[in-house]
């Protein structure tokens, strides 16, 4: 099959992000194309900075192993959240590699609170708090992950917001990227007290497992096919407080790493730097977590069910982490989520 195909075209300002459309629906069509022009369009996915959107992937509801199957175009290993550090209440009835994300039971994962303005939706962090990327609190993180949306709200609802951290990174003065280099955030699961809200409100810290403990990433990350330098933060609910957020400086809520941190938070996500996904039935959205942080947005759970089939794709995490073991795989034969029924 040629390229013909399919058909490429750009999402967002400044080259971020691409839409592909293939002009059969038919799903082994879809994957023939694939097949055929894999080494095109990756190279294109990259070329925008690891933000693409395929559209029309209806034929997967019916077969959602190909969800699987078409993860493996971006990387050597797709996870079976089995093994992660993953609540059973997210997991997919049939396969493993897939995650829930659905305001149903018996997931229940909630959307965040309404936040508007008269001219539009307002994107940028605080008034957007809940800004991260994938499972952060992992070592190494996962690189890529695929979104499906199986069931949505109409499209001025339940967006999702993608903030480019590549040229974030690259619009920061040179005096404040020289003093990122050497920093280090600590990231940590939500559900473990070590958020900043948790801290604020005197929570019990829970007791971890070595495999559960929170890990650090260095704050700016260099990655491993563009060799660009990009922010890598994630929302206060998901790093480390007590310990943290930056292991080099003042620890706490009001310390000076929670206050680079925000700073930092409010500019990458900065209008400018930000694409809007409005969903449809049918569409994958695809981003490499490596450069990007994304966001959900609220939507009426009580008029709209929202149902979305996700994977995460890991194997090439950068120099950073070469030759690492996974840090969430218990030595001692622990149980992965032990003590963490609650998540």
């Amino acid at each position: 099959m040629v390229q013909e195909a399919y058909r490429i075209t750009e999402l967002g300002q400044d080259g971020f992000g691409i839409r592909l459309e293939f002009k059969s629906g038919d799903l082994e069509d879809v994957f023939a194309a694939l097949a055929a022009n894999v080494d095109v369009i990756l190279d294109r996915f990259y070329t925008a900075r690891g933000l693409l959107v395929i559209k029309g992937m209806h034929g997967v509801f019916a077969r959602p192993q190909a969800l699987v199957e078409l993860s493996r175009l971006f990387g050597s290993e797709v996870e079976n959240y089995h093994q992660t550090l993953t609540s059973p209440r997210f997991f997919h009835d049939s396969e493993e590699e897939i995650l829930i994300l659905s305001n149903d039971p018996p997931c229940n994962h909630l959307p965040p609170p309404k936040v508007s303005r008269d001219d539009g939706l307002r994107v940028e962090f605080p008034h957007q708090p809940n800004w991260h990327s994938d499972q952060s609190y992992r070592r190494p993180p996962p690189d890529i992950t695929l979104l499906l949306a199986v069931r949505v709200p109409p499209p001025d609802q339940g967006q999702t917001l993608i903030a480019d951290c590549t040229r974030a990174c690259a619009a920061l003065k040179p005096q404040m990227r020289e003093r990122l280099r050497n920093l280090n955030g600590i990231h940590a699961p939500s559900w473990v007290g070590r958020s900043r809200e948790a801290v604020e409100r005197g929570e019990p810290v829970l007791d971890l497992l070595p495999h559960q403990l929170p890990q650090q990433h260095p704050l700016l990350r260099r990655h491993p096919v563009s060799g660009e330098d990009s922010l890598f933060i994630c929302e206060e609910k998901q790093m480390d407080f007590v310990d943290g957020p930056v292991a080099e400086l003042e620890v706490g809520p009001d310390g000076e790493g929670a206050r680079l941190i925000r700073e930092l938070l409010a500019h990458a996500t900065q209008e400018r730097f930000v694409y809007t996904h409005r969903w449809e039935v049918g569409d994958l959205l695809i981003t490499d977590n490596r450069n990007l942080l994304h966001c959900a947005t609220w939507y009426d759970l009580d008029s709209y069910s929202r149902l979305m089939w996700r994977t995460t794709v890991m194997g090439n995490p950068g120099d950073d982490y070469e030759g690492e073991e996974k840090s969430w795989i218990p030595q001692d034969g622990s149980q992965i989520m032990a003590g963490m029924d609650h998540a």
